[in-house]
């Protein structure tokens, strides 16, 4: 990706050679040396949005060229980069875990810092880590799940990766699809199945995919997203960094790392498709048959929460 420098500007950014930076070299360029409480958050917010918005249109006409633009473009502000630092850095809930880095958290320098570090120009130099994994309680179980902790950069870069591709996707999502989508919740999922069982009798059909983060194909993913080549590179790089669990490395040849910024997203991409599969099955299953009335049968509702989801017929 080529780097847009802002009209008139005359600060310099000096490319990242390590293969990761010590936090003394995070602090060049952009704002790094701007007092943080300057900055006007709402405006950038708007920016971003701005910017989305157009990538949403653009993907809702089919227009895979502006879509990949705007993405490059959107990924390469510094609007972008300052909101995906705050958001992997003080926003997540796991802010205060550390991954193979050992970093836990960063100083308002250093997010300033991070920021310009996380410019596309600069990923070359920045080769996925492997995730750490840590166990935690399953709720109401005695079991335990794997979790992912990402190191610090490699948050910041999926958080600014996030702002650019769920904008082309949420204009693409099936209506029923709920879990981990802005503005969405297990709420809108509930509602949506007592509207369709009040208006018929129905038979309900629950259930999950197990292992649904574990045993993803990485290379329909990948596939799937159909982006371009410089973001395709960063994603694979992501899902084959490997895991590390105590003291031992563990390759990731399949699966979505359960715990990264990113892959709420990737998993409702992989498991896009599912309601329009129902319906189509459905209407070669069902072709010029009715029902014992006489009447055309219902279509059915696939209502779907990531990897959990409810089938009513």
């Amino acid at each position: 990706m080529k780097d847009r420098k802002a009209p008139g500007s005359q600060r310099s950014q000096q490319t990242l050679r390590g293969v990761y930076t010590e936090r003394s070299e995070w602090a060049q360029g952009d704002r790094a040396h701007q007092p943080r409480a300057s900055l006007s958050w709402r405006l950038l917010e708007q920016q971003v949005v701005r910017v989305q918005k157009q990538i949403s249109q653009a993907s809702q006409s089919g227009d895979e060229r502006a879509v990949h633009d705007l993405q490059q473009r959107l990924m390469e502000s510094e609007a972008a980069r300052l909101l995906a630092v705050r958001r992997a850095a003080e926003e997540n809930q796991g802010k205060d875990t550390a991954g193979v880095d050992g970093v836990k958290s960063l100083t308002a320098k250093e997010r300033l810092a991070m920021a310009s570090a996380i410019h596309p120009k600069n990923w070359n130099h920045q080769p996925a880590r492997p995730v750490r994994r840590v166990w935690v309680p399953k709720p109401g179980t005695a079991e335990r799940r794997p979790l992912a902790i990402l190191t610090m950069m490699d948050r910041c870069k999926q958080a600014l990766v996030k702002l650019a591709l769920e904008p082309e996707w949420e204009a693409r999502f099936e209506p029923h699809s709920y879990g981990y989508r802005p503005g969405r919740s297990t709420h809108d999922a509930i509602a949506a199945i007592l509207v369709a069982i009040e208006r018929h009798p129905s038979f309900v059909f629950h259930a999950d995919i197990e292992g649904a983060f574990d045993n993803i194909n990485q290379a329909v993913i990948l596939d799937k997203l159909q982006t371009f080549p410089a973001l395709r590179q960063a994603i694979n790089a992501w899902l084959t960094a490997g895991v590390i669990d105590g003291n031992t490395y563990f390759p990731s040849e399949t699966g979505i790392a359960q715990g990264g910024v990113l892959s709420p997203l990737l998993m409702n991409v992989a498991l896009h498709g599912m309601e329009g599969e129902i319906l189509r099955f459905a209407q070669n299953d069902r072709s010029g048959r009715n029902d014992r009335n006489g009447h055309a049968g219902e279509q059915p509702l696939l209502v779907r929460y990531a990897d959990d989801f409810v089938s009513a017929t």
